[in-house]
């Protein structure tokens, strides 16, 4: 599904789309078309399941910036963006990561997962997330409602602030 925002005071249109595999969506002839037809000023992937070397795209009118899991063909966030951010963010900050203890998880460490890719433009910010499943079994609840979702909440608080 894709959801469109537009920000009315800056005038950009920003488009989240979780691709669920960003090579099957390229191969089936899905994402360049979208791009040429709609223009987006910013899109944000999630579930993007690749490094940036492994995806050829031609986009000369935008740039594009990963955060790739480290585990191959999992998870992951991009954004491809007309305008060069003033700053790029993968991850949680460290400081965050510990005090809301992201590595507990019996599945690995979320920071890893390439789950959290912010942008700071002039007048706004841009977060794309691809949150952590709690699982059919809710074996990943825990991390959800005690660290992950606070942790998050604090990125999201800090970009407010700037």
């Amino acid at each position: 599904m894709i959801h469109k925002t537009i920000l009315s005071k800056v005038m950009t249109t920003i488009y989240s789309w979780n691709v669920n595999g960003i090579r099957a969506v390229i191969n089936k002839d899905k994402l360049l078309p979208f791009i040429k037809s709609d223009q987006p000023d910013v899109l944000c992937l999630q579930e993007t399941k690749a490094k940036p070397e492994q995806v050829t795209l031609d986009l000369p009118d935008y740039h594009a910036y990963w955060n790739s899991a480290e585990k191959p063909g999992y998870s992951g966030t991009a954004i491809i963006s007309k305008t060069v951010p003033l700053s790029l963010m993968n991850n949680f900050p460290s400081a965050i990561a510990k005090t809301y203890k992201l590595d507990i998880d019996s599945y690995g460490d979320p920071d890893h997962e390439g789950r959290v890719l912010t942008a700071e433009y002039p007048k706004f910010w841009v977060v794309t997330v691809y949150t952590p499943n709690a699982k059919d079994d809710l074996s990943r609840l825990e991390l959800r409602e005690s660290h992950w979702d606070p942790a998050f909440f604090e990125i999201l608080k800090t970009t407010r602030k700037n």
